[in-house]
C-alpha cells in the first residue's frame, strides 16, 4: 500500500485493465501527444548525446607542427623539467603530446556529469528577428556551475594537481569566469586557491569576486602589492587597470617561489585547449542528430580557450575532408591580437616570467583599454590558433563592444539567454552572418559558441541601456612602442 502511495500512476501501463477500451484510447492518445512533443523539443535543443570520454588533440592531425615554446633565458626548446616548478607532471604531459585522443579520468568525468552534455540549440526567434533564410545554432555553456566553459579544463587541472599531492593553486582571471571556476573545482578536491583578478574587473564585477570567496578562494586585485611584478606596475602607474597578462605575472611569481603551489591557466596553453575539445566533439554529434553540417563556425577569442573548444574537433573533419565551413574567430577592436598583432615570440606575461611562444601579439607589456569583455583583454592569442590561423584554415575579424551589445540585447529579447560580454562578439558576427544570408537568399547553417551567460555582468548592461558605453580602440602608437619590446628570436 505504502509503495503504491508513493508512486504515481504510470499512464503508459494497463495495470488491472477491464476492458475500458476508451480510457486505454485516452491513454494512447496521451502517449502520442507526448512522442510529438518531444520531437518538437528535439527541433529546437538537442543535449541527447553521451559525454566524450576523450578529449582531442588537434596536433596530432597537422601535417604542419606548431613551432615550440622556448626558454625564456636560452632561447632553446623548453624542457618538461623547466615547468616543473609551475605544473603537474600530467600537465605537462599533455602539453606537448602528439597523441591523437586523450582519456579523460574517470573523477573527471563524474564531476561533468553535473552539466554536461551541454545543449546545442536552434536560435528560430532570432531568425524570425532578423528575416534571415540561414539557421542559426548555438551551442550554450553557460548551465556549468560557474556559468561558463571554463570548468570544462578548471576540474582536470585540480584533478591533476591534487592527485600529485600539490596543496595550493594560484592564478590569474579576467572577468572572473576563470577564476570562479577553478575556484569551485578547488572546493571539490580540497585544494587551496588563490586568484589575482584584472582590477578593472575586480572593481566592475564583485559578484565574480564573491562567488570566488564563496568556493573558498582568496582574490586580490591585480596588480597588488603582493608581488615585485604588481608593485613594479603600481610605481609607473598607480591607477592600472590591470591587464591579463600582468595578473598571469603575479601567480606565476608565487607558483615559482613556493614548493607546495601550482600555476593554472585558464586559455592560451595546449593542455587548456585540449580539455574544451568536449564541447566540439559532443557539438560534432549534436549536429549529426539534426541533420547539420555547419557552413560557418563563430566564437570569441581572447587567449582563445572557448573557440579552440569548439572548433578544434570540426577543423579535424575539415582536415579529413568531410566538411568545408568557413571558421571565423571574432575578436574585440580594443585589442585586435589575431588581426592587428605580429606572429613572433612573446611572452605570455607582462614581466617575462613564462616560456617565450610563437603566438599572434600586440606585445606583452601592452595593456588594452579597460573594455566590458574582461576575459578578452589579453596581449596574445593561443599559439595553436595562431598557427592554425597561419596556416589558413580560419579567419579572424575584430568588432567594436556597442555593435556587440546591441547583438546581445537582441539575443536575450529573443533567446531569453543574457549573454557574458565575451561571446556578445560571436552573436555580432552571427547577426552579421545571417543579414547576409538575407541579402543574397543563401539558407546557410551557422553555428555560434555561446560560452557562458552574463548574470554577473549587469552593470555593462546596464551602461549600455543607459546610453553610457563607449567604443574603446586600441593605439597605433601603443601598439608600435610595446611590439619593439618583443624578444627578437632568430
Amino acid at each position: 500500500m505504502a509503495s503504491q502511495l508513493l508512486r504515481p500512476p504510470n499512464p503508459f501501463t494497463k495495470p488491472g485493465f477491464t476492458g475500458d477500451y476508451k480510457g486505454l484510447n485516452q491513454v494512447n492518445r496521451f502517449r502520442v501527444r507526448a512522442k510529438s512533443a518531444l520531437r518538437s523539443t528535439r527541433i529546437q535543443s538537442s543535449s541527447f548525446v553521451e559525454i566524450p570520454n576523450q578529449w582531442y588533440n588537434l596536433v596530432a592531425d597537422l601535417s604542419v607542427k606548431p613551432p615550440p615554446p622556448l626558454h625564456p633565458k636560452t632561447f632553446q626548446p623548453i624542457k618538461p623539467e623547466d615547468l616543473s616548478h609551475l605544473f603537474p607532471n600530467e600537465l605537462i604531459k599533455q602539453e606537448s603530446t602528439l597523441e591523437r585522443f586523450i582519456d579523460i579520468p574517470e573523477e573527471v568525468l563524474e564531476i561533468y556529469k553535473l552539466w554536461r552534455p551541454t545543449p546545442l540549440i536552434r536560435a528560430k526567434r532570432l531568425e524570425k528577428l532578423l528575416q534571415t533564410p540561414a539557421r542559426i545554432y548555438f551551442k550554450y555553456e553557460g548551465g556549468s556551475p560557474a556559468g561558463s566553459h571554463k570548468p570544462n579544463t578548471a576540474v582536470p587541472q585540480a584533478y591533476y594537481n591534487a592527485k600529485e599531492g600539490v596543496k595550493n593553486v594560484v592564478t590569474e582571471t579576467g572577468a572572473g569566469q576563470w577564476g570562479s571556476s577553478l575556484a569551485f573545482a578547488s572546493s571539490l578536491f580540497g585544494l587551496d586557491c588563490e586568484v589575482w583578478q584584472v582590477a578593472n574587473s575586480y572593481n566592475q564585477k564583485p559578484y565574480r569576486r564573491l562567488m570566488m570567496q564563496t568556493w573558498g578562494a582568496k582574490v586580490h586585485p591585480s596588480p597588488s602589492d603582493l608581488t615585485e611584478a604588481g608593485r613594479r606596475i603600481l610605481e609607473s602607474d598607480p591607477s592600472s587597470p590591470g591587464s591579463l597578462g600582468i595578473a598571469i605575472s603575479e601567480a606565476v611569481e608565487v607558483a615559482a617561489r613556493n614548493e607546495d603551489t601550482k600555476y593554472c591557466l585558464g586559455s592560451v596553453l595546449n593542455h587548456v585547449l585540449l580539455h574544451q575539445t568536449v564541447i566540439g566533439e559532443e557539438c560534432i554529434k549534436q549536429m549529426e542528430a539534426f541533420g547539420e553540417t555547419p557552413d560557418v563556425i563563430i566564437g570569441c577569442t581572447g587567449g582563445g580557450s572557448n573557440f579552440a573548444g569548439l572548433s578544434f574537433p570540426f577543423i579535424r573533419e575539415k582536415l579529413k575532408g568531410n566538411i568545408n565551413p568557413v571558421i571565423r574567430a571574432v575578436e574585440p577592436s580594443a585589442c585586435p591580437s589575431l588581426t592587428k598583432g605580429i606572429y613572433a615570440y612573446d611572452f605570455g606575461d607582462t614581466a617575462g616570467l613564462t616560456p617565450l611562444m610563437k603566438m599572434h601579439t600586440l606585445g606583452h607589456d601592452f595593456i588594452p583599454d579597460p573594455i566590458h569583455a574582461g576575459g578578452l583583454r589579453y596581449h596574445g592569442m593561443a599559439p595553436l590558433i595562431s598557427h592554425v590561423y597561419e596556416q589558413g584554415f580560419m579567419e579572424a575579424i575584430s568588432i567594436p563592444q556597442i555593435e556587440c551589445f546591441e547583438g546581445a540585447i537582441k539575443f536575450a529579447r529573443t533567446e531569453g539567454i543574457i549573454p557574458a560580454p565575451e561571446p556578445t562578439h560571436a552573436i555580432a558576427a552571427t547577426i552579421r552572418e545571417a543579414l547576409r544570408c538575407k541579402e543574397t537568399g543563401e539558407a546557410k547553417v551557422i553555428l555560434m559558441a555561446m560560452c557562458g551567460h552574463g548574470h554577473f555582468d549587469l552593470p555593462s548592461y546596464d551602461k549600455y541601456l543607459r546610453g553610457e558605453m563607449v567604443d574603446l580602440s586600441f593605439s597605433e602608437e601603443n601598439i608600435r612602442e610595446s611590439l619593439s619590446k618583443v624578444p627578437l628570436v632568430v
